[in-house]
């Protein structure tokens, strides 16, 4: 029996090699609520070639492997079921090419949101890309795999349909590029006009392969940026509301937030949007669309435009938002996770209402921040719980609560985001048949040898 240690020395600098507890220990959690499990070595990759070599050891050994970005999920996508090789990316965080004619950046695997918007900022201010609301170390690959959302979602759709090329090694080390990068030298598209092959990566979480670089859409920075805060108590105008904003194409950003505090929010429905332009003249004219949008709401006393004081606005106006780390720290012990159907708008009222009895059921604080997505195609919904890490009860509760909402919008028209295990065994039960023979079938024919990041998307645990 080979010591793996030993051979993973052999491929990149020890001191980015362990198996001692502390760090593994570190690498076996995340902030929500799976069970930890432990990996049974972490190693840093520096390049390309040293991630081949690792995913072949890992291959002739059956050793599974997973590879982490920030690790931000809260759904425990990279917690090592099976244990095996943790492959961090941190080390892989180049921003190689920036191509301002075509509007895309490549970047290495393991580059965060943060440093490219740093790098922009500093190199390219008339550009930008969208900024997910999450910590600055979340890595782009990681957010892209997932389908994460970002401030230009309601315009654009989910940060993955903003991705125009990749490179992968696939779960038996093989390096392959994805998109007209595999027939140019320019990342502009991810499939068209090819064959679509970047469905194999997105989605999956780590199930099918490695993305070691990432080509990712730039849009024009706009030079005014401006928030619009509309409110109304009645949730079944929610959905006719964000479709009327959706539809006068103005709008950047859309989200709705329900919570029962401060008490201003109680049985309050807080409709916040964006407004962009290059000048105070744009910026009007689209603040008057949204006006004329929402009027009849206003005349009828069915809700109305906030006032927003600059101090109230400047955290609005944060990108990315620091909404979400604030709602972990409410509960003594801080901690929170969410469950995030995909859905139709019109599913918003039913949602918000069982978002609400779950808290009452199981005595937790909620909130929701439902993101319009693609002009109101669709929203994503956070059923969002808070608990306290020091008391196994709250977190008890809160598993409960969070099982029930995914249950619930899975009956109620909804597609799980970035699903924990339980939520993929949930949402594989009420797939098409055939639909996931067609998946497994695809996993088995990339990974032949079950190694990458067992236990998500596994037909029976």
């Amino acid at each position: 029996m080979i010591d793996i240690l030993q051979e993973l020395g052999k491929i990149t600098d020890k001191d980015y090699i362990s198996n001692n507890q502390e760090e593994l220990y570190l690498y076996g959690r995340d902030p929500g609520l799976m069970p930890p499990h432990e990996p049974d070595y972490v190693v840093m990759p520096s390049t390309v070639d040293e991630i081949q070599a690792i995913v072949r050891l890992a291959n002739r050994e059956k050793i599974p492997i997973i590879p982490k970005g920030g690790g931000l999920s809260l759904t425990g996508l990279v917690i090592p079921q099976k244990g095996g090789i943790l492959l961090d990316m941190k080390r892989m965080g180049k921003i190689l090419e920036v191509n301002e004619s075509a509007g895309y950046v490549i970047v290495e695997g393991g580059t965060t949101h943060g440093a490219l918007k740093s790098y922009l900022l500093k190199n390219y201010p008339h550009l930008r890309h969208s900024i997910p609301d999450s910590p600055p170390i979340t890595t782009i690959a990681a957010n892209a795999v997932i389908h994460g959302q970002g401030r230009l979602t309601q315009q654009h759709g989910f940060n993955s349909d903003m991705v125009c090329g990749l490179e992968v090694v696939l779960p038996t080390g093989e390096k392959c590029k994805i998109g007209s990068c595999a027939v140019s030298t320019y990342w502009f598209s991810k499939g068209p006009p090819l064959p679509d092959l970047s469905s194999l990566f997105f989605g999956w979480f780590g199930t099918t392969g490695i993305i070691t670089k990432l080509a990712l859409r730039l849009y024009p920075c706009k030079k005014i940026r401006d928030a619009m805060l509309f409110l109304t108590d009645e949730a079944e105008l929610v959905p006719e509301i964000m479709r009327k904003l959706g539809r006068t194409e103005m709008v950047e950003d859309l989200v709705v937030t329900a919570q029962p505090i401060p008490l201003r929010f109680r049985g309050n429905y807080y409709i916040l949007f964006y407004i962009t332009g290059d000048t105070e003249e744009e910026l009007d004219f689209k603040k008057k669309m949204a006006w004329r949008a929402l009027w009849e709401y206003f005349e009828r006393r069915e809700g109305g435009f906030v006032s927003l004081p600059p101090e109230m606005k400047a955290p609005m106006l944060a990108m990315p938002s620091k909404d979400t780390t604030r709602f972990a720290d409410v509960s003594k012990g801080g901690g929170f996770e969410y469950s995030g159907p995909i859905a139709p708008l019109e599913k918003y009222p039913a949602y918000v209402k069982k978002l609400a009895e779950l808290a009452n059921k199981y005595d937790l604080f909620y909130s929701s921040a439902a993101r319009m997505i693609d002009g109101g195609h669709c929203m994503m919904f956070s059923f969002s719980y808070t608990f306290n890490r020091a008391d196994p009860d709250t977190m008890k509760r809160a598993k409960q609560a969070l099982d029930e909402a995914a249950d619930f919008a899975l009956e109620n028209g909804g597609v799980m985001w970035k699903p924990n295990i339980d939520e993929q065994q949930m949402t594989m039960a009420k797939m098409d048949p055939e639909t996931l023979n067609l998946m497994m079938k695809i996993k088995h024919l990339l990974d032949p040898n079950g190694i990458m990041n067992p236990g998500n998307w596994e037909v029976s645990r």
